[in-house]
């Protein structure tokens, strides 16, 4: 079965960003987890089987998270090395 690469950037509310890093972190979901700066506090990084509903995935596992305001989906196509 393949995989689907995506990136969330998450933005948080004041005062929460490492408390919704660590959230992340904790649910070993992310690949990758980074901190931004910008309109977005995070970036993270996920692998998901291509049957996952990604817009599902994100609204179960990201939104949910306390301190969350909003986000925005990158879908990732092909890795050039």
């Amino acid at each position: 079965m393949g995989r689907k690469t995506f990136f969330v950037q998450i933005k948080c509310e004041i005062g929460q960003t490492y408390t919704v890093s660590d959230a992340l972190s904790a649910m070993e979901i992310a690949s990758e987890i980074y901190s931004t700066a910008g309109r977005f506090d995070i970036l993270a990084k996920f692998h998901v089987d291509n049957d996952v509903d990604i817009g599902l995935f994100v609204n179960d596992f990201l939104l949910r998270l306390k301190g969350v305001k909003d986000s925005e989906t990158i879908i990732a196509f092909k890795a050039f090395h």
